[in-house]
């Protein structure tokens, strides 16, 4: 959503609005937000309430919660959660 690169959506955060009304988070129909893994992107979800936006829904605190959470996993030297090397 932020850097607006081509990845596997399995590597990403999906976030859903459910037809209930509630949110939904890697699972559900309904409308969806993909973050990237990576800080930057993380932080720019963040501040710029891409997610909220995207989905189309008032503040959720779950939405703000999750990133905080995502961010904390991420470590500073390693910008993207879980990246695979490639194989040969």
């Amino acid at each position: 959503m932020s850097c607006a690169r081509l990845k596997d959506r399995t590597r990403m955060l999906r976030f859903v609005r459910l037809a209930s009304g509630g949110l939904g988070l890697g699972q559900g129909f309904g409308r969806s937000a993909y973050v990237c893994r990576s800080r930057p992107c993380l932080q720019d979800a963040r501040r710029r309430k891409r997610v909220r936006k995207s989905l189309r829904i008032p503040d959720h605190p779950a939405i703000d919660a999750t990133l905080a959470a995502e961010l904390d996993k991420v470590e500073p030297d390693n910008p993207e959660l879980g990246q695979r090397s490639p194989v040969v």
